[in-house]
């Protein structure tokens, strides 16, 4: 019964931050990297780093979704920050969106997705 409701609550976060995620991907990236690693371990990674209470406190939340295409996105709360990864050959693209990209919480999750390509 938890596991359920647990998958709810993800199904329905997931559903309110599309649209801000559409927005956002209609605008060109905060930033474009590329790794060597597979994309599913850069995706469980950045999730792992953006939920460090110590450095972004209460609001330490990540998600991550899997789209048909392959596609991984790892997105916080209201999607105020995101990155959709892509399979690039053995590798990942990764394009990182942020909402206010010179806030200094969205200047730390991108130093931390940077620590895991």
């Amino acid at each position: 019964m938890r596991m359920l409701i647990g998958v709810m609550s993800v199904a329905l976060l997931a559903g309110c931050v599309s649209p801000a995620m559409d927005d956002a991907r209609a605008k060109p990236a905060t930033r474009v990297l590329a790794s060597a690693k597979p994309t599913p371990l850069v995706a469980e990674c950045i999730k792992f780093s953006w939920q460090d209470e110590n450095v972004f406190g209460v609001d330490a939340s990540a998600y991550i979704n899997t789209e048909k295409s392959g596609q991984l996105t790892v997105y916080t709360r209201n999607a105020e920050s995101f990155a959709d990864l892509l399979p690039q050959g053995t590798g990942t693209a990764v394009s990182y969106y942020a909402k206010q990209p010179d806030d200094s919480s969205a200047m730390r999750r991108l130093a931390m997705l940077a620590t895991c390509l």
